[in-house]
Parts: C-alpha cells; sequence; structure tokens
C-alpha cells in the first residue's frame, strides 16, 4: 500500500532480459533499510525487491506488468518515481494507492496556467466512472486532485494542475502532448463500481 507521494527519482542504470525484465534502479534511498522482498511503487507500480547494492535495488518485471503500463518506463535511463511502502502509524500525505494499474492514459495537452501546469489526460471511457471531479487519482505514482472530468465518446478526459513542487520532485515536471501515463483511479471508486456492476447483473 501507497500514499502518491514520491520520496525519490531513480534511474534505470542496467535492463537484463532474463524470464522476466531485470532492472537495476539508482536510488538515494539507504538500501541497508530496505529487505529482499519488500515492495516500492516505481512510477505506480508495485514491484518487489529482488537484490541491492550500496545505492541501487533490482527488480523483475513481467511481461504482464509490460503490456499493461507505460511505454518507455522500463529502459536504461528511464527515470521513475519511487515510494516505499506505507507502514503503520505512517502519515497518509496523498490518498490511497495500491501499485495496480488500472490503464494507460495519454497526454491530450499541457499548458501552463500561473506558476502551475494544466494537464489533460485521455483514458479508456470505461474507466470514466471511477473519476470524479475533486476526487483522487495517481498519475506514474503521483497522487494528483482531479479538477474536471468529461466523456467523450469511446474515451474520458480529465484534468488535472502539476503545481511547482510536484514538477520538481516527480517525473511530471515538463510534461508535454502524447506522453504516456500510469493511471490508477481511487481504491474507493473501484469498489463501488464492482458492487453496483454486481447489483445490476
Amino acid at each position: 500500500m501507497f500514499t502518491g507521494i514520491v520520496t525519490d527519482i531513480g534511474t534505470v542504470r542496467s535492463v537484463e532480459q532474463r524470464g522476466d525484465l531485470r532492472l537495476r534502479i539508482e536510488t538515494g534511498y539507504d538500501t541497508a533499510s530496505i529487505g529482499l522482498g519488500a515492495s516500492i511503487a516505481c512510477s505506480g507500480v508495485c514491484l518487489t525487491v529482488v537484490d541491492k547494492g550500496e545505492d541501487w535495488f533490482a527488480v523483475d518485471v513481467s511481461g504482464e506488468t509490460i503490456s499493461r503500463t507505460a511505454r518507455d518506463l522500463w529502459r536504461e535511463d528511464a527515470k521513475l518515481n519511487l515510494e516505499r511502502s506505507l507502514r503503520l502509524g505512517d502519515e497518509l500525505g496523498g490518498h490511497i494507492v495500491t501499485g495496480h494499474i488500472d490503464a494507460v492514459g495519454e497526454v491530450v495537452e499541457a499548458n501552463r496556467e500561473g506558476d502551475s501546469v494544466r494537464v489533460t489526460v485521455k483514458v479508456p471511457q470505461a474507466l470514466g466512472g471511477m473519476i470524479a471531479s475533486k476526487g483522487s487519482i495517481a498519475l506514474d505514482g503521483v497522487s494528483l486532485t482531479v479538477n474536471a472530468v468529461e466523456d467523450a465518446g469511446e474515451s474520458t478526459m480529465f484534468l488535472v494542475n502539476i503545481i511547482p513542487h510536484t514538477a520538481q520532485q516527480t517525473t511530471l515536471g515538463g510534461i508535454i502532448g502524447g506522453r504516456q501515463l500510469n493511471v490508477e483511479t481511487d481504491v474507493f471508486a473501484r469498489y463501488i463500481g464492482r458492487m453496483l456492476a454486481a447489483h445490476t447483473q
């Protein structure tokens, strides 16, 4: 379980194709405090630490994960938003994030608005019912507030604002149109959607 508050930006230092894809990720975390088998969210994807060194940890990324997440993340020199798993007693600064991606979104446009950047993201319309204005959403593992949402044919569009602090502390700085993002909706919306679907069957 995570909160969507990014605490480090990691860099993929090596990629090795085994049965799965083995990534070695450089980090500023104190790796002595990271146990093998620990969960770390990497740009919103919950991955398991399988090896580590003084300033790096390794994870295995399955073909299933690669097929369901944003392109261009699982390559050498890629930057990843990192968050260690939530511990009992930690402050819940963002919202509850599971690290399980619902869909890949696409940035339609990103426009400066004051000191912030107003970003329009497109996702499959099937996800639209789980996105609400002033609700929470995680983009590449970053907890954000939805400003507006609108269904548009086979897609749903929603707006978020990237404030300067978020731009500086995450990989969302310099975001441009066409970029793919890992999207995770609010976990409560998932359960409500499932209950409503079951009720109508």
